[in-house]
């Protein structure tokens, strides 16, 4: 039996009884859509919340976001609960047009009914906005939104979330977080060549120019190395010893996941490193030797690092607690794709401010006193120092970044 402020509420008149039912339904939903952070895609200007408006870089061209407010005209004003629940689960809008997976549909099928419909009933309650958003702006023939209907054969399985009976009610509920709300997929699972999630499940990809690190349970490339604590440490401030959260992942903790409760956070670390919705061979790899001492690159980099770096990373690699992190044993040092370590290094970065860290640490730009030569060393030495293990950059990879930031 439901309670209201600890009153049974079959207790109460009727009236009261759906009033507080349909308020709690409300919070709730508002729950829900930070869950789903819905407010980091949807959310242009602040002023405006949900009106739309932020534009989405894929590799196909850009998607804007829409209007989710319930205004009349440019909104979801005219949508019913089945127009939207067929949105979130089947990727289809009012109408019969086929949305875009950019709108993350392929996880958002597995959400149960009650969350859909209590974030129906939340959105229902937010201001509407007058705000026309022009969301398709992909170029012919991607633009064509029939196309989706072969993209959904080949890429998407409708379904419900199934909990697994070997695994704790706890695991389960960050099972459904990961894999469906806080579609986590969507931004670290690698895409095929159609946009489609491929295989390796959550062992990186690139997003919006940074890549969305490795998180599996991998000690070496992934979160293994990392305790429970430190994960929700992360999702809940920005930042631990090992990383502060930056540009897309800056957006999801700003919005979403610095807002969600404690148990929910532990829920999402312990489902993500025990590695329960994985395949072992998605994750269990043995890490590589590190370059030796006498590479020419580890050489001359070891002296860029002491004369620049040093200073707030500390000469064993080791940063300062809440400032600055931890190069030495650094999974997102030892990562596969390194296009991460080279924009910060070339344009600096501001980590994300939350809550709980008001004041954010910044990384200055190198990009005007470092070559290409210099920073492909420096960061090949990072890489392969106080434990980590990992192959050099080259001066071409520090190139291709340094024009493609020059045209942003």
């Amino acid at each position: 039996m439901k309670t209201l402020m600890g009153v049974t509420l079959a207790l109460l008149p009727i009236s009261v009884w759906a009033a507080s039912t349909e308020y709690q339904d409300i919070e709730r939903g508002r729950y829900i859509s930070v869950l789903g952070d819905c407010a980091a895609c949807h959310t242009a200007n602040e002023q405006q919340p949900l009106s739309g408006g932020v534009a989405l870089e894929t590799p196909f061209g850009t998607l804007v976001a829409p209007n989710i407010t319930p205004d009349l005209e440019t909104g979801l004003g005219r949508w019913r609960y089945e127009d939207f629940k067929a949105a979130m689960t089947e990727g289809v809008g009012k109408g019969g047009y086929h949305l875009y997976p950019a709108m993350p549909y392929p996880s958002y099928t597995l959400m149960h009914d009650e969350d859909i419909q209590d974030l129906w009933s939340y959105l229902q309650t937010i201001t509407p906005v007058e705000n026309a958003v022009e969301a398709n702006q992909l170029p012919f023939p991607f633009s064509i939104r029939s196309v989706m209907r072969g993209w959904n054969w080949l890429n998407f399985d409708q379904q419900k979330f199934e909990p697994d009976p070997q695994q704790s009610d706890e695991i389960n509920r960050g099972a459904y977080l990961v894999e469906s709300l806080g579609h986590c997929g969507t931004c670290h699972t690698p895409r095929n060549f159609m946009g489609g999630e491929g295989s390796n499940k959550f062992t990186g990809a690139t997003v919006d120019g940074w890549y969305a690190p490795n998180i599996t349970p991998n000690t070496h490339v992934g979160i293994g190395g990392w305790s429970e604590d430190e994960l929700v440490e992360y999702l809940k401030t920005g930042g631990n010893r090992y990383d502060f959260a930056s540009s897309p992942m800056a957006d999801e903790v700003r919005h979403s996941s610095q807002h969600w409760t404690d148990d929910d956070l532990y829920a999402v670390a312990r489902y993500l490193l025990t590695g329960a919705g994985m395949e072992s061979s998605d994750w269990d790899r043995e890490p590589p030797e590190p370059l030796p001492e006498d590479d020419a690159q580890v050489r001359a980099g070891s002296h860029i690092y002491f004369d620049r770096c040093s200073g707030c990373h500390t000469p064993d690699g080791g940063g300062e607690d809440g400032i600055f992190p931890q190069l030495a044993s650094n999974p997102l040092v030892n990562g596969d794709n390194t296009s991460s370590l080279i924009r910060v290094v070339l344009a600096g970065s501001r980590p994300v401010a939350t809550d709980a860290k008001p004041t954010a640490p910044a990384m200055p730009s190198f990009a005007w006193n470092l070559d290409d030569n210099e920073i492909a060393s420096v960061l090949t030495f990072v890489r392969n120092s106080w434990g980590n293990a990992a192959a050099a950059v080259s001066p071409e990879e520090v190139a291709d970044m340094r024009e493609e930031l020059q045209g942003e």
